[in-house]
């Protein structure tokens, strides 16, 4: 039998604060409530909290005012591989998108190349349930088209790229389930990327790709990022 192993308080309360961020409830460059608050908050003692901002600010995620208190760091392109809780702003997710271009034309492209049987019934399997599941839905099938490389790199980079974009994508896909057209273009838009990697087509691969990011990207710069 192996010894059971139970969460310090202090690793309770930071992933406690780390929630908040990644919902947005503490903003980026906003002040955290103070230590007495936050132990009021989480009915904890003192200790816990001071220990668990101790962990936060090592791994960059707040940063101490000394007479003034703990605040939320902005996001930082450079700690894109280190921390991607942080709430990027409308130009980090602008920047972003055009990271995603260059990088998933390229990985349609491999995976054009490079599927396999399981990974088409992966493709496939996503792909029937698509307009159930949402943005869960389209993150699955993007990083399946990933996985289908077989680079772990490139699965790596797009999975960090589609957890700090979450909550826009989030926000954008509620807000297509009120148009049906928008619905009906992106799901074409997923079937010609999945026909073209299962026709084994590296080049409309990549042009099926860039068609449907340049797409979501309009839509997400004149209805979704201009309200944030």
């Amino acid at each position: 039998m192996g010894k059971i192993f139970t969460k310090k308080v202090s690793e309770t309360v930071e992933e406690e604060i780390e929630k908040m961020i990644e919902s947005g409830k503490f903003q980026s460059g906003e002040k955290l409530p103070s230590v007495r608050e936050l132990c009021d908050l989480f009915g904890v003692g003192r200790s816990a909290v001071r220990d668990a901002i101790t962990t936060l600010k090592g791994k960059g995620t707040v940063y101490v005012k000394q007479g003034e208190g703990t605040y939320i760091c902005e996001f930082d392109s450079a700690k894109l591989f280190t921390n991607h809780m942080l709430i990027p702003s409308c130009e980090d997710i602008k920047d972003l998108f055009q990271v995603r271009k260059i990088l998933e034309t390229g990985i349609a492209e491999m995976a054009a190349s490079n599927r396999s049987v399981q990974d088409l019934v992966r493709m496939e399997e996503i792909l029937s349930n698509l307009c159930i599941n949402g943005w869960e839905g389209d993150y699955h099938f993007h990083m399946a088209i990933a996985n289908a490389t077989g680079n772990k790199s490139l699965i790596q980079l797009v999975q960090t790229i589609s957890t700090t974009m979450k909550k826009a994508m989030i926000d954008f896909h509620r807000y297509i389930q009120e148009n049906e057209n928008i619905v009906k273009t992106m799901d074409e838009q997923h079937d010609k990327i999945y026909e073209s990697i299962k026709m084994g087509n590296p080049i409309k691969a990549n042009q099926s790709m860039i068609n449907h990011l340049q797409y979501v990207e309009e839509i997400m710069q004149n209805n979704i990022l201009q309200k944030v």
